[in-house]
């Protein structure tokens, strides 16, 4: 969820989001995304997910995911919690902010690639 900060005197309103980004947001401690590349256009991360291991309540910004090696996932989000099988070599892309929680439910690792455009 965001937080929209307006402070007197300024014409316009901010979009803050109030939780981390998937880069920030780890599991238990430990960081689960790693920056691929990072530049004025767009940023890439590569997120791993080990059996057991999830994503802390986090949000994206509009992005294209690719699932290099899938799994089986808990979700929870704003709709609810449930249990999703994604497969290998499914793409998806969100054109709005999103926030979630995931854990990796199954019995492989799954592997993510998150592509989000900078403005």
């Amino acid at each position: 969820m965001a937080t929209v900060i307006c402070l007197a005197g300024l014409s316009g309103c901010e979009n803050k989001p109030s939780l981390p980004d998937p880069l920030q947001a780890g599991w238990e401690g430990n960081k689960v995304c790693e920056v691929i590349r990072d530049d004025s256009s767009l940023r890439v991360l590569k997120c791993t997910f080990p059996p057991g291991v999830g994503h802390e309540k986090h949000y994206h910004a509009p992005h294209f995911g690719y699932t290099l090696k899938g799994s089986t996932f808990r979700i929870k989000d704003t709709t609810g919690t449930r249990e999703v099988d994604v497969p290998t070599g499914y793409s998806f892309s969100k054109h709005q902010i999103q926030e979630h929680e995931v854990l990796n439910i199954g019995d492989s690792t799954a592997v993510f690639l998150i592509i989000e455009p900078k403005k």
